[in-house]
């Protein structure tokens, strides 16, 4: 009895019955992950708005958000006023520990009593620097229209402007763009963006060691904002165990637990694989792959589409065969030849196998007086 590996399209499956009817069909199990992924795809995308996070962890409310061009009670100092200020309180500190007074010190260097005094008191140089608190602006009582406005996504300095203005606000345009400047300087004054749909799906449908740490983040908020997506995650992990582990014999329980989720994409998916199930679990039990197969094909329609459909076929056996033996991408017209990945269309089927029967002709060392195919392939 023979083996048929194949795709779960209903033309593939047809021709296998009609061409092989006592052999076994196999579905591939990289297609079966494809189709996995695009189920998935869906499923986020009907769940768009829960990947909005309305409170973001990383930022920060108004009123714990650090002001624009203050440092840190954490942070040191640093820059030449912070130099000038630590090696003045170090002399001041070591002239008076050689008994100097403070007067004495004062006439010493040419500085103001109070200076000095003031060095003198602080048990660290920090101690010396003292804030810049801003001045009273006429401002200040509208700040916070401003700062909220420009928190929701309002950035322009003439309507921000223009809204105060009806209001009968004694603010200038000078005002307003300077407030708007210092809260444009803050990184955390804006939430972070949402996740796409497509991060999601890569989130979900990737082994959880290729993660990394911030997507692991990413994922674990959505999942907890959104126990759809949840639910769909476990899916996934479970299919990806029937996968690896070639536990077929399960199929079916996890054909019901989709189905009584109703998710989109996946419900769907689920029930495309019970129309198809004897070569779906044969898929998940059995070892047999054309991932292999799979791979070679699309490397042959990747130079071919290179090649814009125009190259006859001794060009298009030239190419084959040194990309084959340098293992390495070939230039076309200076451009890199690395290209989208290609799916293996059913409409496309005819053509393929015309490309591969003219190459395996040609690869049996043809005579020199043999015809080649000129014309083009399309």
């Amino acid at each position: 009895m023979g083996i048929t590996c194949r795709d779960q399209a209903g033309a593939y499956a047809e021709g296998a019955r009609r061409g092989a009817p006592d052999a076994l069909q196999v579905a591939d199990r990289f297609h079966l992950w494809q189709g996995l992924g695009r189920a998935v795809e869906t499923c986020v995308a009907a769940h768009r708005d829960c990947l909005r996070n309305p409170t973001p962890s990383g930022w920060q409310p108004e009123a714990t958000r650090p002001a624009s061009g203050r440092p840190q009670k954490d942070s040191a100092p640093i820059g030449r006023r912070a130099e000038r200020k630590k090696a003045a309180h170090a002399l001041v500190h070591e002239m008076l520990a050689q008994g100097h007074s403070r007067r004495a010190i004062a006439r010493h260097l040419g500085w103001g009593l109070n200076t000095v005094l003031r060095y003198a008191a602080a048990a660290r140089w920090q101690d010396t620097l003292r804030e810049n608190r801003p001045r009273p602006s006429r401002l200040d009582p509208y700040k916070p229209h401003l700062e909220r406005r420009f928190a929701e996504g309002c950035t322009s300095v003439p309507r921000l402007h223009g809204e105060l203005v009806t209001e009968h606000a004694p603010v200038t345009y000078g005002m307003v763009r300077a407030h708007i400047a210092t809260l444009r300087g803050v990184p955390s004054a804006a939430p972070p963006r949402p996740p796409t749909v497509r991060q999601v799906t890569g989130w979900l449908t990737r082994h959880p060691t290729a993660l990394s740490e911030e997507d692991r983040a990413g994922l674990k908020d959505v999942l907890v904002r959104c126990p759809e997506l949840d639910t769909a995650a476990g899916h996934v992990r479970d299919f990806g165990e029937m996968l690896t582990g070639r536990l077929g014999a399960t199929h079916p329980a996890w054909i019901d637990a989709v189905d009584a989720s109703r998710l989109p994409g996946l419900t769907g998916f689920a029930l495309h694989l019970h129309r198809d199930l004897d070569a779906v679990t044969a898929g998940l039990t059995l070892d047999w792959s054309s991932g292999s197969i799979g791979g070679a094909v699309n490397r042959i329609k990747k130079i071919r589409r290179q090649l814009y459909g125009r190259a006859g076929f001794e060009l298009l056996r030239k190419m084959i065969l040194l990309q084959w033996r340098s293992k390495t991408p070939l230039k076309i017209c200076g451009r890199p030849s690395f290209s989208r990945p290609l799916l293996i269309q059913a409409s496309r089927v005819g053509a393929l196998a015309t490309v591969l029967s003219q190459l395996r002709r040609s690869l049996d060392l043809a005579p020199e007086g043999e015809s080649t195919v000129s014309e083009s392939i399309t």
